[in-house]
């Protein structure tokens, strides 16, 4: 079926759903210095949130629970996400290198040496056309990197700060015992018994590299397929209890270094590594420092973040269609909804245009209200 026949299709789908109601397929929600945010694009936000949390393993309560508390910012960050973009073009930041080294990364963890059948495996793993996903990784690496230039980069934690924060809270790190693990995941979604045969001799074959020696997150950057693959393999700690029996019978005992052998679980061939092994009792400085760091950092950047926004905000002209709204909308900034189609329009045919001319000459011999010509001439004799 061709896109034409397509698109004809849902817009007859869409008219026969009420034939008393119309459907409002599409609509601008607001508007940007000229740039517009679209109904599609705050339900494609939300998907977007909604699939990350899948991924993440949050069970269906969790998410709609997320979900309800993260929906009314989503139009907020749109509007960050334009500002930040808008600003990035007239600052001239170019971050055409880092997309497409980005870009060559996946190419290269994917094995996918032929551009074509590149640009089609991403259209079919995330919905949008090469040139599409493209525009989109530009435009985030843009935002980033005004972030960084105009904010990150004024913001200093010195050493003193972290010691002093990890001597008043010293409390906030005695922990239970507790294993930090890196994963790779070897796939097996969609394979009969002979694909899953050859994964798992993938896996072992990954696991004997890893015990050779080779950096284990270069091994997860090549061959891991888990969402986790981007931060190294890296997982959240686990405490006793919390990790799959099975797993945790695997590496609680063991040393930091130690690599599993693949195991088996529903997505495929897991391999672990361990990372840090941390005893019960108080956490030393050197091993929460860059916790304590981010966590210094954060507490800063965040209002300075919205405080430059704002400031971005300020010098823009924003409209907001009714009933949406702004979450980090600077107080006292307008951003009323001019909709063209309800303001009128001032001729409509060239008997007006002249009729209007008409008038102005008109008024242009009449007194101003409070005075007469008689009191002029008066004035002007004296």
């Amino acid at each position: 079926m061709s896109i034409l026949r397509l698109g004809l299709s849902a817009a007859l789908a869409a008219f026969t759903l009420s034939a008393g109601e119309p459907v409002i397929v599409e609509q601008i929600i607001a508007k940007v210095n000229g740039d517009i945010i679209t109904r599609s694009d705050l339900a494609r936000a939300r998907q977007e949130l909604e699939a990350s949390m899948r991924q993440r393993g949050l069970p269906p309560a969790r998410i709609a629970e997320a979900l309800a508390q993260s929906e009314k910012d989503l139009l907020r960050d749109k509007i960050d996400n334009l500002l930040l973009i808008q600003r990035g073009k007239e600052l001239n930041i170019n971050v055409d290198n880092e997309v497409s080294k980005y870009l060559g990364q996946i190419q290269a963890e994917n094995k996918i040496a032929d551009p074509e059948k590149f640009q089609q495996w991403i259209r079919e793993n995330t919905g949008m056309t090469y040139e599409d996903f493209r525009a989109e990784l530009r435009n985030n690496f843009l935002a980033q990197r005004v972030l960084a230039q105009e904010v990150y980069s004024k913001v200093n934690i010195p050493r003193r700060q972290i010691e002093e924060y990890y001597e008043k809270n010293k409390q906030s790190f005695v922990r239970k015992e507790r294993v930090i693990l890196r994963e790779i995941l070897v796939s097996t979604q969609g394979m009969d018994e002979t694909g899953v045969a050859a994964a798992e001799k993938k896996a072992r074959d990954i696991v004997a590299r890893a015990r050779k020696g080779e950096r284990f997150t270069d091994l997860v950057r090549e061959f891991s397929e888990s969402i986790t693959a981007r931060q190294g393999g890296l997982l959240d700690p686990f405490e006793k209890g919390v990790l799959d029996p099975k797993l945790e019978q695997i590496v609680w005992d063991k040393e930091k270094g130690y690599v599993t052998d693949p195991v088996r679980v529903p997505a495929g061939w897991l391999i672990l590594r361990v990372e840090d092994h941390q005893k019960e009792g108080l956490a030393e400085l050197s091993e929460v420092e860059s916790e304590i760091r981010e966590k210094l950092a954060s507490e800063i950047m965040m209002p300075k973040v919205r405080e430059y926004l704002s400031e971005l905000r300020r010098n823009s002209f924003i409209e907001i269609r009714q009933p949406w709204v702004d979450t980090g909308a600077v107080p006292g900034q307008r951003t009323d909804w001019n909709d063209p189609a309800l303001l009128r329009a001032e001729t409509v045919t060239k008997e007006e245009v002249a009729a209007q001319a008409r008038m102005k000459r008109l008024l242009y011999f009449l007194p101003i209200p409070g005075t007469s010509i008689t009191d002029t001439s008066k004035s002007s004799s004296k």
